[in-house]
């Protein structure tokens, strides 16, 4: 499967941005999908994930309340609604399909079960 995300930019602090993971090649209903963010200087980090059909989501502890993830498996596209930015949410943001036959539940966090990954997309959030 490859994933292209986009919809990051710049915004002001208190801001919202959608970001988008469109998918093609296989149907990303086959995968638990997750978003993770990089920003510059420091190890990419998870954000958000859900579960094959979006039954049951993770967020981090950082964005739990203001970040949302969803998808639309007709669409073949994962949606990460990012509401009152700070400035630490500042880094690229980058979408992931993991390997088939994680433990995903207990996994969801680690870039390790991930095998396909977007190209990323930069949010910049200025204070």
């Amino acid at each position: 499967v490859q994933l292209q995300a986009s919809g990051g930019g710049l915004v002001q602090a208190g801001g919202s941005l959608r970001l988008s993971c469109a998918a093609s090649g296989r149907a990303i209903s086959n995968y638990n999908m997750g978003w993770f963010r990089q920003a510059p200087g420091k190890e990419r980090e998870f954000v958000a994930a859900s579960t094959r059909r979006g039954i049951t989501k993770y967020y981090a502890d950082s964005v739990k309340g203001r970040f949302t993830i969803s998808r639309d498996n007709a669409k073949n596209t994962v949606y990460l609604q990012m509401n009152s930015l700070k400035p630490e949410d500042t880094a690229v943001y980058y979408c992931a399909a993991d390997r088939p036959g994680t433990n995903f539940s207990g996994t969801h966090y680690s870039t390790d079960i991930y095998d396909y990954w977007g190209q990323g997309t930069q949010v910049t959030v200025s204070s």
